[in-house]
Order: structure tokens, then sequence, then C-alpha cells
């Protein structure tokens, strides 16, 4: 009976090498499969080698092959450089498809090759090339995945990587696909509420920059030619309109030199942190952003721990995923208490960066053995919380902006009308 070498990961994601006995490679990889083993690699024993001749003749075919399929792909115009990452959009969209594909019962190189085809040229169809040759080549999915970080992140190549360990793939599509499509939803409700007082903002602040650099200037020559002695009201307003005259540049050089200040201050661990803690101290808004943080941190550890990948691993992915240094942080405190042996609750309570809430499911959820689950309600209540919290913003923008530019206006309509007022009793 032929005995084939092989190479496959265990459901902890560890490598393992062996030999086995069987009749045929299916035979083989069947048997692998019955262990619990997930196969990378397998050759039958004695043939895994060539003569020289037929290892030349064997790479020339392969070169050759290579090249084709290379110049095939250009013709139909997709891979290349590609400039920018993955919008989430498209990648949600994607992770969805191969989970039905997969579903399906679909073998993942054709899935991968349908789902290559359909794509626009860009930076994900680029990727899924290279994504192709290297499985094509003998890599698995998420070796081959880990070398495109512009489409897949740390987080979506371990949850593949431990589907593909424990065998289960589509399952953790799947969830991967679920996840995806909740971060979405819950950016595009964020996204959409803000529309709404972003376009009032920014019109209101093109309108009155309008009346300061064209009217203001017309009125103030009138007052000049008549000699009319001005109101302090109508100074102040003819000083404003001078500078907004004379520096009108500084109005989006100020905004862009801030931005560029707080990036500057964020490459510095210690200026980071300080600025992520002020971020999260900010009335109304802080809350916004440590409830969406805590929302996401949750569903990512939730959807890592059901996916098989071990505690430690899926800690250390979530905090690298969390985006904020205050949340990193605390997720360095809680990797390194586990590591002496404490349970979850604990150091997260010390953080003091969730509410008691989140402690408490955390700690039932250790004690149940359903973690996930509890990480996944966490998370949803947050979800909802966040809704609610970027909707009360939006109806106390609304009336605070109608207030303000109330105000702008009548200052605008005061100051002007007062010397006119004056002018004219003077003329009569």
């Amino acid at each position: 009976m032929p005995t084939f070498q092989y190479e496959a990961m265990d459901n902890t994601g560890l490598e393992v090498k062996d030999v086995i006995d069987a009749a045929t490679e299916a035979d083989a990889q069947s048997k692998i499969r019955e262990k619990g083993f997930f196969v990378t690699k397998i050759v039958e024993k004695g043939k895994g080698k060539k003569t020289k001749g037929d290892k030349t003749k064997g790479d020339a075919k392969t070169q050759v092959d290579a090249k084709k399929k290379a110049a095939a792909r250009k013709k139909k115009g997709g891979g290349g450089f590609s400039i920018g990452g993955v919008s989430g959009k498209k990648l949600c969209a994607f992770t969805r498809q191969l989970s039905t594909l997969q579903d399906a019962g679909l073998p993942i190189l054709r899935s991968l090759r349908i789902l290559e085809a359909q794509a626009k040229p860009g930076p994900l169809k680029s990727s899924l090339l290279g994504v192709i040759e290297d499985v094509e080549s003998g890599s698995t999915l998420s070796e081959a995945m880990s070398k495109q970080p512009k489409a897949f992140d740390n987080l979506y190549v371990n949850m593949v990587k431990a589907g593909e360990a424990g065998g289960a793939l589509e399952i953790i599509l799947q969830r991967l696909a679920e996840f995806k499509e909740r971060a979405e939803s819950l950016k595009r409700k964020v996204k959409g509420a803000m529309i709404y007082p972003c376009a009032v903002i920014t019109v209101a602040t093109l309108i009155v920059g309008f009346i300061m650099y064209y009217i203001i200037p017309k009125f103030k020559k009138i007052f000049d030619d008549f000699g009319t002695e001005l109101p302090d009201m109508t100074k102040v307003l003819i000083g404003f309109s001078d500078a907004v005259v004379n520096y009108w540049y500084l109005g989006p050089a100020i905004p862009f030199a801030m931005w560029l200040m707080i990036k500057i201050i964020k490459k510095n661990k210690t200026g980071a942190f300080v600025v992520d803690w002020l971020s999260l101290r900010i009335p109304l808004l802080g809350m916004i952003f440590r409830k969406s943080i805590i929302a996401r941190t949750c569903r990512t550890l939730g959807t890592l721990i059901a996916s098989g990948v071990p505690i430690l691993e899926a800690l250390a992915i979530t905090r690298d995923t969390a985006g904020n240094a205050v949340f990193y942080k605390a997720y360095e405190h809680i990797i390194a208490a586990i590591r002496e042996g404490e349970s979850m609750a604990v150091p997260l309570r010390e953080t003091r960066t969730v509410d008691e809430i989140v402690v408490n499911m955390v700690d039932v959820g250790e004690e149940t053995g359903a973690l996930d689950n509890m990480l996944y309600k966490v998370s949803d209540v947050f979800d909802e919380e966040v809704s609610v919290l970027v909707e009360g913003l939006v109806n106390l923008l609304e009336p605070l902006m109608v207030v303000i530019l109330g105000l702008i206006v009548g200052f605008i309509v005061i100051a002007l009308f007062m010397p006119l007022i004056k002018l004219l009793n003077d003329l009569s």
C-alpha cells in the first residue's frame, strides 16, 4: 500500500507533519480529516523526487503556464498595481458571496476565480489575483490572504485560518460576513445621521463667508464716503469682514493644520494616548466614541472566540483593531493578566474603560462557557445605544444651528442698519 507524506493543521492551528498509508491520495486525505486535521500538503512517498531533466522540464512548463495565465489576466484588464485599500462595503459583499459559494459546495479556487472575474478593476480585483496565484501554487487560503494586507486585515486572516484548521471554512465565512455587515450597518447609520447637520453647517459657513467677503466691504465704502460715525457693533462686523478679506486662506489652513498636528502627535505612543483619552471625554461625542469602540471590540472578540481562535490570540487581534490607544492599553493589561492565570472579568474591571454591565456579562459568560454569546449581546446593546445617541445628537444640533444662524444673521442686519438709519436722519 502506498505511503503518503503530509502537512496539516490541527484544531488549534499548529502544523503537523506525518506519514499515512492509504490506497489512493483521496483515501489518505479522508483518513487525515478523520483525525481532525486540515490537509495543507500531501505527496506520495518516493514519487516526490524528480530527475534533474524532469525537474527542468517541469519548471519550464510551470513558468510557461504562469506566463500564459498572467497574460490572460492582463487581457481581461484585471490585476496590476492599485492605489488605496478595499472599501468596507466591497469587502462585506465579497465575504458574503464567498460564504454563499462555499456553502454551495464549490472548491475554494473556483469560488475565488468566479468572484475575481466579476470584480471591477481596483484593489479588490488585484488582491484576489494575488490570492488565486498563491493558492494555485500550494498555499492555504489564509496564507494567501495574509500577503494582501490592502484587502484582508489580521482579523480576517486569523478567522479564515481558524476555519481551515477546524474544517468549517463556510461557517467561519458566514460569521465573518455577518460581522462585516453589522459593522457596515452601524457605520452607515452614523454617517447618514450626520449628513444633514454637516450639510447645513457647510452651506451656512459659505453664505456667511460670501457676505463677509463681498457684501460688507461695499457697505464699508458707503459709510466711508459719507463719513458717518459707526456704532461699535458695525465696527466689529467690519473688522471681522476685513479679516476674512485679508486672511481668507486661514479658513481652510487652520483645520488642516490642526488635523496634521493631531496626526503628528499620534505618531508618538504617549501623544496618541493623550489625544484618544481627551476624545473620549468630549461631551456627548466622547460617549458615542466610547460606546461604538466597545460595541466593535466586543463583536470582534466574540466572533473570534466563536470561530475557535485561542483567547490570547483573539484578544491580541481585538487590541490591534480597537483603533484607540486607551483601549489598546486596556487590552494589553487584560492579556497580561490572563497569561498570569486570571479570568478576563477582573482585569477588564480594573481598566475602567467599559461599563459595569459589560464586566458582569463577561463574568457570566466565562462561568457558563458562553463568552462569545455574551459578547454578541453586549455589542448588540451598545450598537443600539450608539444609534440612539447619534439620533439625539442630531435632534439637539438642529435647533441649536437654527438659533446660532438666527443670531449671526440678526447681528449682521442690526450692525448694517444702525449706521444707515443714522445716515438717513442726518441727511433729513
